[in-house]
């Protein structure tokens, strides 16, 4: 199964960031989703970031890199997590909002659900389900470019809020860095289990 790990919005676009300015989205996950690759590549996942620029890559083209590799590899051979964090509001105040989320695009298929159900399992376990209710199905339906416009199971992550508080200061530490990408990776690994 190739794993594809998109880290979403890049430097240059406008907010996406703490209140405080202390987490920028950008730069938080493509650390994440850095790590994510290497501690899967060290059990012996084959695991690729889409996106390595810095700079903010076209929705377009993203989904256009993922498609590539699924039309090389066949669909159900390949799977996308597109990694971002979450704000209730528009960067400016402190928030309540707190949590994961998983969302697929309102085309998903069921590979697209279970994949999105197995990090969100994940996420409960890890003590990061947040203040708000989980859906029983176990994600959330948006119409998402990166879930929608793309041919294999695909899965947009809300890693905890920014513009909260006690959010922000565990995404920030080792221990919160460590959870994020402990989820992450438990979860793809859950979801190639239950498919193969």
């Amino acid at each position: 199964m190739k794993i594809l790990i998109d880290n979403g919005h890049g430097v240059d676009t406008s907010g996406k960031r703490s209140p405080d300015g202390t987490l920028k989205e950008y730069a938080y996950t493509r650390e994440i989703a850095k790590r994510v690759v290497e501690a899967l590549n060290r059990e012996g996942y084959d695991a690729e970031r889409i996106v390595t620029e810095e700079n903010d890559i076209s929705l377009r083209e993203r989904c256009a890199r993922v498609n590539t590799i699924c039309r090389k590899l066949g669909t159900k051979n390949v799977l996308l997590v597109s990694i971002h964090n979450n704000a209730a509001g528009s960067g400016g105040q402190w928030l309540t909002a707190r949590g994961f989320s998983a969302h697929v695009s309102m085309n998903a298929s069921s590979r697209s659900k279970i994949l999105a159900k197995c990090l969100w399992k994940e996420a409960i376990k890890l003590g990061l389900k947040g203040n708000r209710s989980v859906p029983s199905e176990y994600y959330i339906t948006q119409n998402l470019a990166m879930c929608r416009d793309t041919l294999c199971a695909a899965v947009l992550t809300e890693n905890l809020f920014y513009d909260n508080k006690e959010d922000l200061e565990f995404l920030l530490s080792e221990k919160g860095k460590s959870a994020v990408t402990a989820l992450h990776v438990e979860g793809i690994k859950s979801f190639i289990k239950s498919v193969s």
